[in-house]
């Protein structure tokens, strides 16, 4: 699957001010999430609305997922 639909899926899903993906071998990937609607949410349930928004996805084209999500006020402290 093509990283760029895995963004679009992501985007799609929650408004997101960064969602960025990246795997070369078209099976594992990296994400990073950037959304005002992570506020107040632990890391679990960050990670389950972007599975959410990646439905059977996950299931049949992606092997793996790391994520690093994170809140608008979180992202600019990096």
């Amino acid at each position: 699957m093509d990283p760029k639909d895995i963004e679009q899926l992501i985007k799609d899903h929650f408004p997101c001010q960064v969602a960025k993906v990246d795997g070369a071998d078209r099976r594992h990937y990296e994400a990073t999430v950037v959304s005002s609607a992570f506020e107040g949410l632990m890391k679990i349930k960050r990670h389950r609305l972007i599975y959410a928004a990646l439905g059977d996805h996950m299931i049949a084209d992606i092997h793996a997922l790391g994520i690093k999500a994170y809140t608008p006020e979180e992202y600019n402290k990096l």
